[in-house]
């Protein structure tokens, strides 16, 4: 008896407390502290019935347009966020303050355009996805100074620029993706706060030209991508003091030529590390650095056999690696 009575207590003090409680249309799974929300017709963010010791939870595919503050203090001990494709229009400021253990927030393919003041403020985050909004202005004053974060992915917006305040509060940062945005320059200064950088993709942007000192201070980069911007030409020391630099993507770009000695300052390249075809090079006399680089580096370069020139007509179509000295008129 005195055993039953035992259990039925804890049964009670366990579903009491609604320890067990699960909103509807989600799944709870109590082990593991995580709640799933996917694929459900919600309108508002389900902060009745969550347990309070959520640690994870992923809210995706819903029709939900704003989350506030008073929503995430439901869940004081979460950890990771991940509101992925619903119909966020909305963040209120200081969205943060009830989840000061939160290092992980995905706001993937939502609808924000325009986020307040301290709405990324008052929780440790470590990972913040942004990505396949409709934001057109990166605001410094989103994050605390000396933030934490680690990942920052802005890609698939509308930007035109990233204020170099923004990018003073980020000195831990290892991984920036920019990428399928609408930036027309990086100033030059803007980067050297993230000496700790290690993965910054610029693909898919507007840039025409690179400053030459633009990477002086990111010394810990290893992965660059460049692709399908305007760039036409590349200052001779852009990639100096890049020693770990192992992926470097230039392809899709409107370079006719590259300067002599810009490939040897990034010899630790990956086999197949570089990616320069889709360029409109022209093979003439200036082409001879690529063309001797080429020969002694094929391995590190992309699809070498798809560098192709542009011009002449007479060597339109012509792998540059496949020249002969007498084609590019050049003296033994």
């Amino acid at each position: 008896m005195k055993t039953w009575c035992s259990l039925a207590f804890l049964w009670l003090a366990y579903f009491g407390h609604g320890t067990l409680s699960c909103p509807a249309l989600c799944k709870c799974y109590h082990r593991s502290a995580e709640v799933v929300c996917n694929e459900v017709p919600l309108t508002e963010f389900p902060s009745e019935g969550l347990p309070e010791n959520t640690t994870l939870l992923t809210i995706q595919f819903t029709n939900i347009t704003s989350i506030s503050e008073h929503h995430l203090s439901a869940t004081p001990l979460l950890q990771g966020l991940h509101l992925y494709s619903n119909k966020l229009r909305n963040l209120s400021s200081n969205l943060l303050r009830g989840v000061p253990r939160l290092n992980t927030l995905d706001l993937t393919e939502n609808q924000l355009v325009h986020l307040p003041p301290d709405v990324f403020s008052h929780a440790p985050l470590l990972s913040l996805v942004l990505k396949n909004n409709m934001i057109s202005k990166a605001d410094a004053e989103w994050l605390p100074d000396n933030s934490n974060l680690t990942w920052l992915d802005l890609s698939g917006n509308r930007l035109t620029e990233v204020p170099s305040a923004l990018l003073r509060k980020l000195p831990h940062l290892e991984n920036l993706d920019l990428s399928y945005n609408r930036l027309e320059k990086i100033p030059a200064n803007s980067l050297d706060p993230l000496t700790k950088l290690e993965r910054l993709n610029l693909k898919e942007n507007k840039l025409g030209s690179l400053d030459a000192s633009v990477f002086r201070n990111t010394r810990n980069l290893t992965y660059l991508f460049l692709p399908q911007n305007r760039l036409e030409k590349l200052p001779q020391s852009l990639f100096q003091g890049l020693a770990q630099l192992s992926v470097l993507g230039l392809e899709d770009n409107l370079l006719s030529h590259i300067p002599s000695g810009l490939l040897d300052q990034v010899s630790s390249l990956d086999e197949a590390g570089l990616d320069l075809t889709t360029n409109p090079w022209l093979c003439d006399g200036k082409v001879e650095y690529l063309w001797r680089w080429l020969q002694k580096n094929k391995k590190h370069a992309f699809l070498a056999e798809s560098i192709i020139c542009a011009k002449p007509q007479s060597l339109a179509g012509r792998p540059v690696v496949s020249l002969t000295e007498s084609e590019l008129n050049l003296q033994s």
